[in-house]
């Protein structure tokens, strides 16, 4: 049966669907030996679909994985300035995996690296809301009148943003806000902080959904649970996938 081709993609495991119709766009596609076009449609089980000359096939087992991201790391599979990514904190996965959603440069914590295309479409898809909180060091406490605009929706260029949830935090290291948030907005509650006048010191993310960092260490990785798995897909209304293989 024909499914179009950033579905087919995105099920085999080559990366979310906004990533894949990128890659149509570029031209890397092709289907029977012709240059794919974004909406094309083809038949996985009949078709010869190529990625950068390589046969697309959806044999793979699903895989998993939590890190937690150190700063100075880029969220993508390849950086073209000969930066250090994600990628290379798991040497040891012979499948191929990709990041959900992004943290930047400067920014640790919780990530999601994943073949399963059809749950990281939905992680990144707005309509899901999915909550994702993180903790703030700031230099300078904040006063409620900034936290209430943090609270209420601040402009930035790109419109106001929605209602988050915002607490101070106490800890011995200095000052801490914990924010929550449902937008995936680029770089999103760092210019929120800016935008109040406060430059985050450091940023960590700490769940997304009901996935927790728990005791995870900077730089450490561990494969999802099927409890994990499942409590990710209910929470966005995915579809049960195949089996969470390790490595």
């Amino acid at each position: 049966m024909e499914e179009r081709l950033q579905k087919i993609l995105a099920a085999a495991g080559i990366a979310s669907r906004r990533k894949v119709e990128e890659l149509i766009r570029e031209h890397r596609v092709t289907v029977n030996g012709k240059v794919a076009e974004l909406g094309d449609k083809a038949d996985p089980q009949k078709d010869h679909i190529k990625l950068d000359g390589k046969l697309v096939t959806s044999s793979e087992p699903k895989i998993y994985i939590l890190m937690n991201k150190p700063r100075g790391v880029i969220t993508s599979v390849t950086d073209p300035e000969g930066r250090p990514t994600v990628m290379d904190m798991i040497p040891g996965v012979k499948v191929r995996v990709f990041p959900v959603g992004r943290l930047d440069f400067h920014s640790e914590g919780l990530l999601i690296l994943t073949n399963d295309g059809e749950l990281a479409n939905k992680l990144m898809h707005p309509s899901s809301k999915l909550p994702k909180t993180y903790i703030v060091k700031v230099k300078e406490p904040l006063g409620e009148s900034e936290i209430e605009l943090l609270r209420n929706g601040v402009y930035l260029d790109d419109g106001k943003t929605a209602p988050a949830v915002v607490n101070k935090v106490k800890r011995a290291t200095g000052e801490w806000i914990e924010i929550t948030i449902h937008e995936g907005r680029n770089r999103q509650v760092r210019r929120m902080f800016e935008r109040v006048g406060h430059l985050p010191q450091r940023l960590k993310r700490v769940s997304i959904g009901p996935i927790k960092i728990g005791n995870m260490k900077a730089s450490e990785t561990r494969i999802m649970t099927e409890e994990e798995v499942s409590a990710l897909r209910k929470a966005v209304g995915a579809q049960r996938a195949g089996r969470n293989k390790t490595k």
